[in-house]
């Protein structure tokens, strides 16, 4: 019989505690059993291509030349700054991340208060909203190429009903091109953006939006001082990963424009491939992966950094 006010496992005789301390003991060696396996495969098939591509971004690996790699140590490095194409891929990919965030976090945020107001109908409006996130992109971006043709395209067809005379290839010129590009990219993940966010708007209390308007707050005060701030921790969190996806957009680029015209739409990610698949430089390419992964490991704890004052 148990003592009273004793704990159950000091209850028990001591010969049946040290026989639930081996089980425990050998419940947790079978669970480490049964899940090292997936953490050594996990491990390699992550580790191993992050070690080899640091390890070939210091060598001339080109599968066009013959003798093997050759060591160059910084050179692929140095050569990011000097290579024209790739400068055009940088300037691209920070203003198509740059702009795409700001426009994401604006129209995101708008979305997501519309669809928290109380209205009919509002459950179905949620649903179809994410229609855009649930398409594939590569199916985005050959929709996209055929909706910006001057002769065919979609857009041009409602720009002609109010101006017949209009003709403009979008894809041709570099400036529209790039529009047409973050336009694309809003349209696909906007929708996605604002239903994280309109989770976030489902925790605020009523109580606090009831004491405002008694106090008198109008519409615009009460989402600068009350909405806006109860919402700002989630959106730069969610944002973190919207700007990774960002700068390392492959899909849009590659069956919308092919990074074209003149490499003007080439993004990091797309010059990557193409310097990895098609001139088979892979140190070149590795060089330009670790550049890459170095950035965004910089904008990920300056991330984190604005995300720990807010606490």
């Amino acid at each position: 019989m148990p003592q009273a006010g004793c704990s159950r496992m000091a209850c028990l005789p001591v010969h049946a505690r040290g026989h639930t301390v081996m089980k425990a003991k050998n419940k947790l060696l079978l669970a480490w059993l049964l899940v090292v396996p997936v953490l050594l495969v996990r491990g390699f098939t992550t580790l191993y291509p992050v070690a080899m591509t640091f390890r070939n971004s210091l060598f001339d690996i080109s599968l066009l030349r013959p003798g093997g790699p050759r060591f160059v140590g910084l050179d692929n490095f140095f050569r990011i700054f000097s290579d024209p194409k790739l400068l055009v891929s940088i300037e691209f990919t920070t203003l198509f991340t740059i702009v795409s965030m700001l426009f994401h976090i604006v129209f995101g945020i708008a979305l997501a208060l519309l669809l928290n107001v109380n209205f009919r109908g509002k459950r179905f409006l949620r649903t179809i909203v994410l229609i855009p996130w649930a398409m594939p992109m590569v199916v985005a971006g050959l929709a996209a190429r055929w909706a910006f043709n001057d002769e065919y395209g979609l857009i041009n067809d409602l720009i002609r009903r109010f101006n017949s005379s209009f003709h403009f290839d979008w894809l041709v010129y570099a400036d529209s091109a790039r529009l047409a590009v973050v336009a694309v990219d809003l349209w696909k993940d906007v929708p996605f953006f604002a239903i994280l966010v309109l989770a976030s708007l489902q925790f605020i209390p009523g109580e606090l939006y009831e004491a405002a308007r008694i106090d008198g707050a109008k519409t615009l005060r009460i989402f600068w001082h009350i909405t806006l701030p109860m919402i700002t921790k989630t959106v730069l969190t969610i944002s973190i990963f919207f700007t990774l996806w960002r700068l390392t957009s492959y899909d849009v680029v590659y069956s919308m424009t092919s990074g074209g015209p003149a490499d003007y739409t080439t993004l990091l990610s797309y010059r990557i491939m193409t310097e990895a698949f098609t001139n088979l430089n892979l140190g070149y390419a590795s060089a330009i992966a670790v550049f890459l992964f170095a950035v965004m490991v910089v904008i990920s704890s300056l991330n984190l950094f604005a995300i720990k004052k807010l606490d």
